[in-house]
């Protein structure tokens, strides 16, 4: 399915404190994971992705370190701060608020 860059982009904060709620990662990594977690479903642009973290991490829910990775490459691994970790919390009430509401609105022809 192709999402609208808009629905996709009001989502993204969302979708990273998610994915680094779980453990520290670099952006294309990111990138991976989600296409994998998704079935190909959610193909998120660098375009997108970068500017968000970096705009995160201005926002003190981020911090970067470059770090080797294992093919001795070095990577930007940005992790989660103690506020990352509440805006993370909080960002999956609200989407599960919203899902449910969603749900409930569009009953079975949502699912």
């Amino acid at each position: 399915m192709q999402f609208d860059r808009e629905f996709l982009t009001g989502n993204l904060t969302t979708l990273i404190l998610a994915l680094l709620g779980e453990r520290p990662m670099y952006g294309y990594e990111m990138l991976q994971e989600a296409e994998r977690r998704s079935d190909s479903q959610l193909r998120m642009k660098e375009g997108s992705l970068y500017p968000a973290l970096h705009q995160m991490e201005r926002g003190g829910l981020l911090v970067a370190e470059w770090r080797e990775a294992p093919t001795g490459r070095s990577r930007k691994y940005y992790r989660l701060t103690a506020r990352g970790r509440r805006a993370a919390a909080s960002k999956r009430r609200q989407w599960e608020t919203m899902a449910a509401a969603m749900r409930t609105i569009l009953g079975d022809a949502g699912a």
